[in-house]
């Protein structure tokens, strides 16, 4: 389980005060109006900035980070990631989980014969979908509805299906 989540990433500058555009990677972009800290991935470290106001345009959002004030400041954050830990994370909602803690689960079927791993997270308008990459090395969508996912360990990374007919041909 990862400690550190995938909140966006840091697209461009914008204005000379300092500012990023950010593309958000997470399901609710206001979720940063309440973000305190942020760590930024410079590809050596985890570099913590403080978040000073957040902004939002279209799809995207504003970040002016503490301390940074000049649009040379950040010029070497464009194309960088941006995480919080999981203390600041949101909280979630029963049977909500991290697209993060998914990846790589282990799938069985309520029968607890080995159906593969969990390589992909398809998020849709109605309810997400999880792609599970069998033995054979073909992928099953499975539908992420109650009627489906029947239970999910997120400490023993395992996950329990109903496979509903027709989903494996």
């Amino acid at each position: 389980m990862n400690n550190i989540l995938q909140v966006g990433a840091v697209t461009s500058t914008h204005g000379l005060a300092g500012e990023v555009k950010v593309f958000p990677t997470t399901d609710d972009p206001k979720r940063f109006k309440k973000l305190k800290q942020v760590l930024l991935d410079t590809g050596k470290d985890m570099l913590p900035l403080g978040v000073e106001h957040v902004k939002f345009f279209k799809n995207m959002v504003i970040l002016k980070f503490k301390g940074y004030d000049r649009i040379e400041d950040i010029m070497g954050f464009k194309g960088k990631n941006l995480y919080v830990t999981r203390e600041n994370a949101v909280r979630l909602k029963k049977d909500e989980y991290f697209i993060a803690d998914l990846i790589g689960m282990k799938v069985y079927t309520e029968d607890e014969a080995y159906l593969g791993e969990l390589t992909e997270v398809i998020t849709t308008g109605a309810n997400d979908v999880y792609t599970v990459r069998m033995e054979n090395g073909k992928d099953v969508l499975i539908p992420a509805i109650g009627q489906c996912i029947l239970n999910v360990d997120v400490e023993h990374e395992t996950m329990q299906v109903h496979l509903l007919e027709g989903l494996l041909e």
